[in-house]
């Protein structure tokens, strides 16, 4: 188990709403705050309120991702996107990758303390740190604990450029202080909506706001002055990557002033895959065969099919006049790793 960069925080009385609950399952973390709110909008969560001991965390050498650091407020989303990539984390704490992923939501409570505390050791020399990248800070945990308004009001204080991708739409609340840091240091922002089309959505990312949602967020930034970038991702085989989905998502994306498009396949690293495959064989079994082919060599689909799906969703965003920025442009949206050596993996 990996608690030990945490510890638990002082139970604090009288959280508003708030019952202490009894810790499921080996959490091995001694006196762990967990609770459980009775409000509609938490239904079936339990969060678990920690302090951790480091905030700011170094990615691996070996990761293709174009970032060396990121924030990482909370472990666990209720956004609950069946093919979360993060999802195989949770099974470090000795809960599973898929409903507790959903429901069970590590949050760290001193997030904020802890990047203030960071960004003035002598070592630190102001890189750019990236949040979003594992899950989303702005899940509905969020609206509860406002850890994210702490965390950028220690970078902007610190001039320190950060970059946020996001599904959430309460990001907005938090625009006035994105401005503000936005004065003193490189501030990219990003929505990652795959598709428009709203059955799909709820069926696949049902615990997110809604494709359009996300994109009048994309508008309201966009008009505040930001140039907003989205990634277009998931795209799931099968389901919307035909032309008229690829078409209708990046009109919306065009549409809603986005500064770039950025297309990614799915891909299913083991934890999502083992949950993704569920989902599939259940809602549509039809396509098990598809998936089965285009993932029986690793967690990526074939490079082909990356760069025909590229090629057409180019095609669309020239049509409707959205461009990708140029390389070395202030505010494009986080790219993907190009797909990793083959791993053999079963897909049911």
């Amino acid at each position: 188990m990996r608690w030990d960069n945490l510890s638990a925080p002082p139970d604090e009385a009288g959280s508003e709403r708030a019952a202490p609950a009894a810790p499921p399952l080996p959490l091995a973390l001694p006196g762990a705050v967990t609770r459980t709110f009775d409000t509609p909008g938490f239904a079936g969560m339990t969060f678990h309120e920690v302090r951790a001991k480091s905030i700011i965390n170094r990615v691996p050498g070996t990761s293709r991702v174009p970032f060396e650091w990121t924030i990482n407020p909370y472990r666990g989303c209720s956004h609950a996107c069946v093919y979360c990539l993060a999802r195989h984390t949770h099974t470090y704490l000795d809960l599973d990758a898929g409903a507790d992923f959903d429901r069970q939501v590590i949050v760290k409570v001193n997030a904020g303390e802890l990047v203030r505390r960071e960004l003035a050791a002598p070592r630190w020399r102001g890189a750019p740190v990236a949040m979003g990248t594992n899950v989303d800070c702005y899940q509905r945990a969020e609206g509860k604990y406002q850890l994210m308004p702490q965390i950028i009001a220690a970078l902007r204080d610190f001039a320190n450029p950060f970059s946020i991708l996001t599904k959430g739409t309460l990001l907005l609340r938090d625009l006035p202080l994105l401005r503000r840091a936005a004065e003193v240091a490189r501030v990219s922002l990003a929505y990652s909506v795959g598709f428009v089309d709203e059955a799909l959505w709820r069926a696949v990312e049902p615990g997110t706001p809604s494709p359009r949602r996300r994109l009048a967020a994309v508008r309201a930034l966009t008009d505040a002055g930001f140039s907003v970038g989205v990634l277009m991702a998931p795209v799931l085989p099968g389901l919307c990557d035909d032309e008229a989905s690829i078409d209708a998502t990046v009109s919306a994306i065009a549409a809603a002033g986005a500064a770039s498009v950025t297309p990614l396949a799915l891909h299913l690293r083991p934890g999502a895959r083992e949950w993704f495959a569920r989902w599939l064989g259940r809602e549509h079994p039809h396509l098990v065969p598809r998936y089965r082919e285009l993932y029986r060599a690793g967690a990526y689909a074939p490079q082909a099919y990356q760069r025909e799906l590229a090629a057409r969703v180019r095609i669309a965003a020239r049509r409707h006049g959205l461009l990708r920025a140029g390389a070395g442009e202030g505010r494009r949206p986080v790219a993907e790793p190009g797909p990793p050596p083959a791993e053999q993996l079963t897909l049911l």
